[in-house]
């Protein structure tokens, strides 16, 4: 979840939008120029490292996984400066996957088509990686896409193998199981506050003078010398959630670099924002997707027989959470991993079934459901604990956050009162930016004039928590030409090639043709998920 605030930079946007892209086997006049006097260290720093891998290039073979993974995905590495200050200083390498474009039109007889160049993504986080990415070609909804552009995921700075951040020993990041105090006491406040210095501390001694190089900016940065070392003289970029951000700092700092771009459930750029009060806005947006939960479920009675109201679903809820706090499921599942499980559904509305299936099933007496569901992946440890840092770096460096916990405490206090289901969970999450020992960032101000950008496409879901709707349209205002295309009456974040038809063809339209419609547009929202029976039969059938 996200966090902070501050004022902007509007002066280095100005001096790093000078430098513009370099027409293939032509003179160079941008990303890759010679330095230029009167722009800053980490511009000029930038233009030497894509011009260094657009001569470099990717070598593309076999992928460390190759096992589990399909021939035709092959992965690479490109070097990065750790300090776009010190360009010639110590480089890390970044792993890059890649599908070929097929040159095919699957819904035209598979005729060929001509290629486009690369799609890059980037999933969000941060801490998430995008090198599975190039597989969603085999998707049906993706087969266009994958027919004119290769296709390109990758991990960024600081994500598995791309010079790797980790903050504690992953044998106890899922220490559990945990509580998770809608309305925390003072006793449970200090404790949360000794291990948030204790994580901060951490970070710093296991990263060193490093760790203040994770940061949006930078991964703004990384993306300009991944789209020289492709060979690509702009970028077109698709991302979703966090990643909308650092493409809308790359869209300010690069603009005459851009081709297309579209951002899926786009984060709020305003600078106040980053990242403290986002994450205020965030757990207030979460309260109200769970309520529609609730809704759902109370719907669903016959199904689940967690009562007909949402108020009786949430005392169902509470219940469950009393249980797990005196004995947890399976010796893992206790009220905190009860509450992701359900903060997961908020992001997406495919989960509400499995959810209220395995509330059902725990408080008739069966827990395998819901241990199934929460119980923590202790396989998955050294990854989890290795996107947890790499999203605590990126966000405690990217602006100042308050140093007191007593600001911290009297914010997320109010905020409880009227939205307890996640506030204090995601106050926690980030507590560790009020002890953070590295430097900050000044949020940069995104902003584009007219006619410096090519049209951009914005995707949003109006009931999005994870990435509220006002940030979509604040994005929207500061991107001169783009369009918002408006997901109604749904809220699954995460817009792109899903089950909308709607949503899908202006995708494809854009990224196919270049085609847009007007500034805003919109379309019908999803149907909800139907309700499933435990033997996953969707006919209703009367619960007790």
């Amino acid at each position: 979840m996200r966090a902070a605030a501050l004022s902007s930079a509007t002066g280095s946007a100005l001096l790093l939008a000078t430098l513009v892209a370099a027409p293939a086997g032509g003179t160079p006049a941008g990303g890759d120029a010679p330095a230029r006097p009167g722009v800053s260290a980490e511009a000029r720093g930038t233009a030497v490292a894509a011009a260094r891998a657009r001569a470099a290039g990717i070598e593309f073979g076999t992928c460390a996984q190759a096992q589990d993974m399909p021939g035709d995905l092959r992965c690479g590495t490109v070097s990065v400066p750790l300090d776009y200050a010190r360009p010639h200083g110590k480089q890390i390498r970044l792993t890059v996957s890649r599908v070929r474009a097929t040159g095919r039109d699957p819904r035209d007889g598979g005729r060929r088509v001509p290629r486009q160049g690369a799609l890059v993504y980037n999933p969000g986080g941060p801490g998430d990686s995008g090198l599975y990415f190039p597989l969603v070609g085999m998707v049906p909804e993706w087969k266009r896409l994958a027919g004119a552009y290769d296709l390109v995921g990758y991990a960024p700075r600081g994500v598995g193998p791309s010079a790797p951040l980790s903050c504690e020993d992953p044998a106890r990041f899922f220490e559990g199981p945990s509580p998770a105090p809608t309305h925390p006491s003072e006793a449970y406040k200090r404790e949360q506050v000794a291990r948030a210095k204790a994580y901060a501390r951490g970070c710093a001694e296991r990263s060193g003078d490093a760790l203040r190089h994770y940061h949006s900016l930078n991964n703004a940065r990384d993306l300009d010398v991944l789209r020289a070392a492709l060979g690509e003289r702009k970028l077109t970029f698709m991302s979703g959630s966090y990643g909308t951000y650092f493409g809308a700092l790359y869209a300010t700092l690069f603009p005459s670099h851009v081709r297309r771009m579209v951002f899926d459930s786009a984060v709020n750029p305003d600078p106040a924002g980053i990242w403290y009060r986002n994450n205020l806005a965030q757990s207030a947006a979460f309260e109200d997707r769970w309520t529609e939960l609730r809704e759902w479920i109370a719907a669903h009675h016959a199904v689940y027989g967690l009562g007909r109201t949402a108020e009786e679903v949430r005392r169902s809820y509470e219940r469950a959470r009393a249980r797990l706090a005196a004995a947890p499921a399976g010796g893992k599942v206790g009220p905190g991993q009860l509450q992701n499980a359900f903060l997961t559904a908020g992001y997406y509305d495919d989960y509400w079934p499995h959810r209220a299936h395995a509330l059902s099933a725990y408080l008739k007496g069966d827990p395998q459901p819901l241990v199934d569901i929460a119980a923590p992946p202790e396989e998955a440890a050294a990854e989890a604990e290795n996107s947890s840092a790499v999203y605590t770096a990126v966000e405690c460096n990217d602006a100042p956050w308050p140093t007191d916990f007593a600001v911290w405490d009297r914010d997320n206090t109010r905020l409880a009162r009227v939205a307890p289901f996640e506030t204090w969970d995601n106050a926690w999450m980030n507590l560790p930016c009020a002890f953070w020992q590295a430097p900050r960032q000044r949020p940069l101000d995104v902003r584009t004039g007219p006619g410096e950008l090519p049209p951009t496409l914005i995707l949003a879901a109006e009931r999005d928590a994870a990435a509220p709707y006002e940030g979509a349209l604040e994005l929207h205002r500061r991107l001169s030409g783009s369009t918002l295309v408006t997901e109604h009456d749904a809220g699954t974040h995460g817009v792109a090639y899903g089950p909308n038809a709607c949503v899908n063809a202006h995708v494809d339209a854009y990224l196919l043709e270049g085609r847009l419609p007007a500034r805003r547009a919109s379309c019908a929202g999803r149907p909800l998920p139907e309700p499933t029976t435990p033997d996953g039969d969707r006919s209703a059938r009367p619960a007790a």
